[in-house]
């Protein structure tokens, strides 16, 4: 296994490269950079020396989308201004060297099956714009953990399929939505050999997630142990001590022989 272990966090321009340094310290060698409101590297420049500093660190980079875009919305306009949200990420995760745009898909609407195509169709759209900007970018919809948003193992297993795109895996996405991770199930799911993952503590309840927490020492153990042998694993934490967790997780993973 390679495994890469880092943050869901760069923080301010102005102290990236500094972070990226602390972060290389800590033997970290991943990092998403949170457009939680939006892409707020704004200056190509700035992310052109952020990219050259992480790739002389050895850190992936990769990209959260905003967490508020829906491509299954019935509205027209609020499709298209999710497609411009997410093409400003990809915009700049290609001036960033980034190759990994992880995305919410969207909501349910009155017919899941019409919410997931209307969901296909926007992402073939993303994709065919990242191509013909030739961008090296991969488009990664998430597994999400509420049990009313689009987005199971299932829902996003198929669009890996039928459109070709990436994918984002969440395990505690996984855990609040189906109460349980079925590794064996993800696996079959999804059979490439290059996992994007997140990871962190999470409460749910019966309609799935409710907000991160500190990652558990024991659910570390429990995922380092069930994580595939033969993959290329990027994995992200996001946790609210999500530089603790890292540390965490890395030393873990280090006793088990994973880096």
């Amino acid at each position: 296994m390679t495994l890469s272990i880092g943050p869901a966090g760069l923080g301010p321009v102005k102290t990236a490269i500094t972070t990226l340094e602390m972060y290389h310290a800590h033997g970290f060698r991943a990092c998403e950079i949170a457009f939680t409101y939006g892409a707020y590297i704004k200056q190509e420049a700035d992310a052109r020396a952020i990219g050259k500093k992480a790739k002389e660190l050895d850190i992936a980079l990769s990209i959260h989308a905003p967490y508020f875009v829906n491509l299954a919305s019935e509205e027209p306009a609020t499709r298209k201004a999710t497609h411009q949200r997410i093409i400003e990420c990809c915009k700049v995760g290609h001036w960033l060297g980034a190759h990994r745009v992880v995305i919410h898909p969207g909501y349910y609407g009155k017919d899941r099956e019409a919410s997931y195509q209307t969901i296909k169709q926007g992402i073939e759209a993303l994709m065919k714009e990242i191509h013909q900007n030739a961008w090296t970018i991969i488009l990664a919809p998430e597994t999400m953990g509420k049990v009313n948003v689009f987005g199971s193992v299932e829902e996003i297993a198929r669009l890996v399929r039928e459109t070709g795109c990436g994918f984002c895996i969440d395990f505690a996405h996984i855990l609040a939505r189906e109460k349980r991770v079925d590794y064996e199930k993800v696996k079959v799911l999804f059979p490439q050999k290059h996992w994007h993952v997140h990871f962190s503590g999470i409460a749910y309840g019966e309609k799935g997630e409710k907000h991160h927490l500190t990652t558990e020492k024991e659910a570390w153990k429990t995922l380092l142990e069930n994580l595939p042998r033969d993959h290329a694993i990027t994995l992200i934490n996001e946790s609210p001590t999500m530089i603790d967790d890292c540390i965490v997780g890395l030393a873990l993973a280090h006793q088990q022989s994973l880096v």
